[in-house]
Parts: C-alpha cells; structure tokens; sequence
C-alpha cells in the first residue's frame, strides 16, 4: 500500500527555466513565449504514447524514445505559430516509482531531442494525483487530472490562447474528454500507446458532438489530420 502519511510536497532542489511546482505538487512549465500577438489556438499532446513511447512509467531519461512523426507534427505546429502543450498524468509519482527530479531528467531529454531536430514545445503542464497514490498527491478525480480539464484550463491561464479553436491528441478516451470539458474545437486519437486497448478508439469517437470532433490517426505523424482539422475550421489563416 502507498505511504499516505507524508502530507508534504517533496520540491526538488532546483527547478528548470520557466517552471513551478505549487503547494498541491502540480506542475506547470512555460518555456517559450508564443510567437506573434493576441490569442491563439493551440495544440496540445499527451506526452507518454503520444510524443514519446509508452513504457510504463517513464522515470529514467535513457527510456525517452520520440515515437515516429513527433518531430514534423511539432514542426508543422511550430510553423504556423500555434503553441504546443504538453498536459500528461504522471501518477508514477504519487505512486512512489520515482519522483520530481526523475521527472525533471526525463522532460529534459524530451526538449533536448526536438531540440537538436530543430522544433520546441512552448509549455508542460502535469498533475501526479491518483486516488490509489500516496499523499499529498493522493487526491481522487483532481481537477488536473484528465480526463478533467485542469491542465488545459490552466495552460489557457499562463500562455494567450483560445481553447474554443485549440486541438488535443492522445491515446486514451480521457485526453479527448479533457479537451471537450475545456470547451476544445476537437480532437485527435491515435492508436500508438494505449491506442489500440479495447475500447479506447470507440470511447474516443462516442465525445464527437455538441460542437467537439473527434478525429482518428495511426500516430501523432499523420500530419493531414492535424492540418485537415486546424485548415477545417479556420486556424490555418488566422495563425499566420
């Protein structure tokens, strides 16, 4: 059973550029500033099984593999000036398989290697709660934690973008419930991950409607999905 004992936030000693870890242990990371002026659509990604693949926990940097067409749909986002942003669960954390630093590794080897390729993310958002996890962060149905939408909310709060024209790409039916409880123009799930789980797929496709849609790729590479939905409803243009 996890220790539920220990009520405080375990800080790491020092906290990379543009980070924050409050008092509730969430997790929120602007690293760059979005490019032009106003308010603009977004896209966010899961990260484990979305961005890099999924291997259960991912605690240690030597694990951090972009999964294949990570780079150019960040690129072709990067290019229209559309903000990416991580929002990911990481209840690896509240359940004691490794902690904030571990964390801090891994994110790191995941800028470095869109780095080096030439494409950036503009922020992170992440939230360690689980209801099953040890305290503090052993609050259940946290509002961060997808499939709530605390993270796009949040993210919406500390960089200038319109969550009403803005897309969310993830393996699970909860990052596409996220999307459509933050008021999201759509979403896109992929079957890299836990893509392929039974059910997953019909879940994701059952949030289409009341103004939501849902789209559906092999992987974050299947760039005519991600520009056929922002050219579909107007992004494309307005980014520029």
């Amino acid at each position: 059973m996890p220790d539920k004992t220990n009520t405080q936030v375990d800080l790491p000693p020092d906290l990379p550029l543009g980070a924050e870890l409050d008092a509730d242990g969430l997790w929120s990371q602007v690293l760059n500033l979005v490019q032009g002026t106003g308010r603009r659509p977004a896209l966010f990604l899961d990260r484990d099984g979305v961005v890099v693949e999924d291997v259960h926990y991912l605690g240690h940097p030597d694990d951090v593999h972009l999964i294949d067409g990570a780079v150019r749909i960040i690129a072709e986002a990067n290019k229209l000036a559309i903000p990416v942003i991580i929002a990911t669960n990481q209840a690896g954390i509240s359940r004691g398989h490794f902690g904030w630093p571990e964390f801090i590794a891994v994110q790191e080897k995941i800028h470095d290697g869109l780095a080096d390729e030439g494409v950036f993310i503009n922020g992170v958002f992440a939230c360690p709660h689980h209801g099953d996890g040890r305290a503090p962060y052993d609050t259940p149905d946290h509002p961060w934690r997808k499939p709530n939408p605390g993270m796009l909310l949040a993210a919406a709060q500390r960089l200038p973008i319109v969550l009403e024209k803005s897309l969310i790409i993830g393996d699970k039916a909860a990052d596409l419930e996220a999307g459509k409880k933050a008021g999201l123009a759509g979403g896109i799930h992929v079957l890299t991950g836990h893509g392929k789980d039974g059910g997953e797929r019909e879940a994701s496709l059952g949030l289409s409607g009341d103004g939501y849609q849902v789209l559906t790729a092999d992987n974050i590479g299947d760039a005519g999905a991600l520009l056929g939905f922002f050219q579909g409803n107007g992004v494309i243009d307005g980014a520029s």
